[in-house]
């Protein structure tokens, strides 16, 4: 057996710090929370709640999502290390009152090593459930003094980011008359599709929820494409807003974007082989962990001030116009591409405070 076949060698292959399985029969909670790295303060990072097909593929995702946000905290400019976790459970059956309670109570059992969050398929009613057994939650309803939603400010982040590459790729950043790829119109998905209607782009979307696609359209004028033909649209910008994985071999022989710009997690099946494929295609690639850090911009504006400010997180937002650029500006000078960029800036980041920190 391979080591990357093991728990623990799945663990030592990413450097995480401590794994935590969450089990209740009572409630039917199965869940795992993942602590990636502590060193520039307490992981931070949402709570996902999907039908994994099985357990391995749970704790594999859960891994690869907390050390992204790792990377993604560290080059935002936030004190907060990266961590994760997932419910194992289909979000629109198997939720209760109980089942967040009883995953509340595993957060608090860390005493603030992981502070929890939205992620897909959890919203603001579980966060109000978890933060009933735990002070270490964001994202909590405005009416009880949290952020609420954060879809709004990630889907601004990912919005100003696609605007910077195509500044980079086009030389303006009006997304004006644009041919835009959505796949996955969820909560950020949608709001991605509102700003870029706002601005006059021609919009194509995919989701596996019929229901949730006929809304979007309707709303906001996109054209409906079947969700395996995503990949083979003729557009200027592909936006992966759903699960991740799906830049890889078979999708990058069929994309015919100039950029790859999105909301989801772990965009790249493997961030080497297809982040140099993206490079050697000429497509410009925003990391995810760059593009799609609105969110925990937002979060981190509410666990880090005496009263949360919205218009601090969306100038929080806005500056990822600015990071998007430099990554650019770094790939192509070090001849690498984006996302080896951007990990390089994060860990310098990361490597500079653990020498601050270890001094007295």
């Amino acid at each position: 057996m391979e080591i990357t076949n093991t728990v623990f060698g799945q663990i030592s292959e990413y450097n995480h710090e401590q794994v935590v399985f969450c089990n209740d029969p009572e409630t039917g909670l199965k869940a795992i929370i993942a602590i990636h790295n502590t060193v520039l303060g307490p992981a931070a990072g949402g709570t996902r709640m999907w039908a994994y097909a099985n357990e391995a593929d749970a704790l594999r995702d859960v891994l690869r999502l907390s050390r992204g946000m790792t990377f993604k905290n560290a080059i935002s400019g936030l004190n907060i290390g990266g961590g994760k976790a997932v419910i194992i459970g289909d979000a629109r059956k198997d939720k209760s009152e109980g089942l967040f309670r009883s995953f509340g109570k595993f957060v608090q059992n860390l005493n603030g090593k992981y502070i929890t969050a939205e992620d897909v398929g959890v919203g603001t009613q579980d966060m109000e459930y978890i933060a009933m057994e735990t002070k270490y939650v964001a994202g909590k309803p405005k009416s009880l003094g949290g952020s609420g939603d954060p879809s709004p400010v990630t889907a601004y982040g990912v919005y100003v980011g696609m605007k910077a590459a195509a500044k980079k790729v086009y030389g303006s950043d009006s997304l004006a008359g644009k041919r835009i790829a959505v796949q996955g119109v969820g909560h950020v998905g949608e709001h991605i599709v509102a700003h870029l209607a706002k601005e006059g782009a021609k919009i194509f979307i995919s989701d596996i929820y019929e229901d949730i696609l006929k809304n979007v359209a309707t709303k906001y004028g996109a054209e409906v494409v079947d969700k395996d033909k995503i990949y083979d649209l003729d557009v200027d910008i592909y936006a992966p807003c759903a699960l991740g994985a799906t830049i890889n071999d078979d999708t990058l022989s069929r994309l015919k974007c100039k950029i790859i710009a999105g909301a989801a997690n772990n965009q790249l099946k493997d961030e080497k082989i297809h982040g140099d494929a993206c490079l050697a295609k000429g497509i410009a690639y925003v990391p995810d962990f760059l593009i799609n850090a609105g969110g925990i911009m937002n979060v981190y504006c509410e666990i880090s001030m005496p009263v949360y400010n919205q218009e601090r997180a969306y100038e929080q937002a806005e500056k990822i116009y600015q990071y998007t650029e430099n990554i650019f500006q770094v790939a192509e000078k070090e001849k690498i591409n984006t996302q080896e960029a951007a990990m390089r800036i994060a860990m310098q980041r990361i490597n500079q405070m653990a020498k601050i920190k270890a001094t007295y």
